[in-house]
């Protein structure tokens, strides 16, 4: 079940929120699990399973992390407790150690013989939040979760469950107890519900299109101004389809009475690549920067060994997206592009003059390394990917080229992609808080909720991109 689907939209969510507004504040943590196992059997009935078991599993192995038993006094003496504390300093690393090999082995395994659309929703996203829970009870960040229900809460809870945004327990953990559920926070939390829904349906799955038209045509037959358009059509598309999914689980997390965290921070309008992915997938991003590069040393070593840490990070980026080479061609432009920017850009932005001029093309450089490097992401065949970026070049032939297909295309998508082009800048986000209170702004959400819904049962349902990363 997706939230861009009439079974969610019309079925799910009213019912699951009717017994939800209803349930007394003690029970709802038992009436969201109970629905969110629902939500994810309907898509997922093969991999129920694997997600109670490690949500059992995992709460066990926090239980005894966050065992710090402290030695009486009187009884022992010093050296006594010393031993005693390295004793269960061992036992944390050994747990610490059965989490990563667990976790990291199962999602390891199941993407490598399983994959694509065959791969279990939302294990990638519900794992780093279980590790991550994990990695701070060790370090004594947080303490460890004493309820089973609350901890099943945490993980399962459906409006993050299959496609984040990655939650901090941190920051989590008094609501998963404690929470107030109100009229004005579910009446927010639909308003931005509404906006991500528009953003998938009437921007991204509208856009889509034309990326899927250049695929039927073939990358061969299609001219090199075109080329560049698809690219930039899968951009939009991809950007759209997670931001959209994004304010959803945002909306919906409100609507329950909990607080999820930002995800996007309009990424296209970033100065470097380094600053983009700072934008993007906010939650992931601050992951891999928490648990594997600071850990690593961060950029507090020589300069040989941040680049090292930069390697190791984008590395477990790609292979984190998927298995195959493009991926890691993928990870691996983007490693290159931060690097030659902490090399060679920081130095040369000390001088006004290139600083001045760096504010001019910033944004023309992201426009077009990001796209380049999303086609490495989206196509998976390598000759085809080699096909791709000759045609956006110009230095493949291709063969059968309408050489007036870009302008059709134009007539086609250009007042989608030039809307998309306005909602990747922070304008429509001043202009939502500015009216959505007010009562034009309602009605044009509530129309825009409803148009939505009108596009899915006309079309039907478009999956989610990043469901089965």
């Amino acid at each position: 079940m997706v939230f861009s689907s009439i079974e969610f939209l019309l079925y799910f969510l009213p019912v699951f929120f009717l017994l939800y507004w209803i349930s007394p504040e003690k029970i709802k943590n038992v009436t969201l699990v109970s629905g969110s196992l629902v939500f994810y059997a309907y898509g997922e009935p093969v991999y129920i399973i694997l997600l109670i078991l490690s949500v059992y599993i995992n709460y066990y192995i926090g239980l005894c992390l966050g065992n710090n038993r402290e030695y009486d006094k009187f009884e022992d003496s010093e050296t006594e407790k010393e031993k005693k504390n390295s004793k269960s300093q061992r036992q944390k690393r050994m747990l610490i150690w059965t989490s990563v090999t667990l976790n990291v082995g199962a999602l390891a395994l199941l993407k490598w013989h399983v994959g694509g659309f065959a791969f279990p929703l939302g294990m990638s996203f519900y794992t780093f939040q279980i590790l991550a829970y994990h990695f701070d009870v060790y370090r004594g960040v947080v303490e460890r979760e004493g309820s089973l229900l609350a901890f099943a809460t945490y993980i399962t809870m459906f409006p993050k469950l299959i496609s984040g945004p990655i939650g901090e327990y941190s920051v989590m953990q008094k609501e998963l107890t404690k929470r107030r559920v109100t009229a004005l926070q579910v009446q927010d939390g639909l308003k931005v519900f509404a906006v991500g829904l528009g953003l998938k349906v009437l921007l991204a799955d509208r856009v889509g299109i034309l990326w899927h038209e250049i695929q039927v045509t073939g990358f061969e037959s299609i001219s090199t101004p075109l080329a560049w358009l698809g690219a930039f059509a899968y951009s939009m598309k991809i950007y759209f389809d997670f931001y959209g999914y994004s304010l959803m689980a945002i909306g919906l997390g409100r609507m329950l009475g909990f607080t999820l965290p930002k995800n996007f921070d309009n990424p296209y309008m970033a100065k470097s690549v380094r600053e983009f992915y700072r934008r993007w997938h906010i939650t992931l991003g601050k992951w891999f920067c928490r648990y594997v590069y600071i850990p690593l040393g961060g950029s507090h070593k020589k300069a040989w060994r941040t680049v090292c840490n930069l390697l190791v990070v984008w590395l477990l980026t790609a292979v984190w997206h998927g298995t195959t080479i493009n991926f890691l061609l993928w990870g691996g432009i983007l490693w290159v592009c931060i690097v030659l920017e902490r090399v060679l850009l920081k130095p040369l932005l000390q001088m006004k003059f290139i600083e001045k001029c760096w504010r001019v093309f910033s944004h023309l450089y992201i426009w077009i390394i990001i796209p380049i490097s999303w086609m490495c992401f989206a196509i998976a065949e390598l000759d085809q990917l080699i096909v791709y970026l000759g045609r956006m070049f110009n230095v493949i032939p291709g063969i059968y080229i309408y050489a007036g297909d870009w302008i059709k295309a134009l007539s086609n998508y250009g007042l989608l992609l030039g809307v998309s082009v306005v909602f990747c800048t922070p304008l429509p986000e001043k202009l939502y808080r500015k009216w959505k209170d007010s009562f034009p702004g309602i009605c044009i959400l509530a129309a825009l909720f409803w148009l939505s819904i009108h596009r899915i049962m006309q079309e039907g349902n478009n999956p989610f991109m990043y469901f089965r990363f």
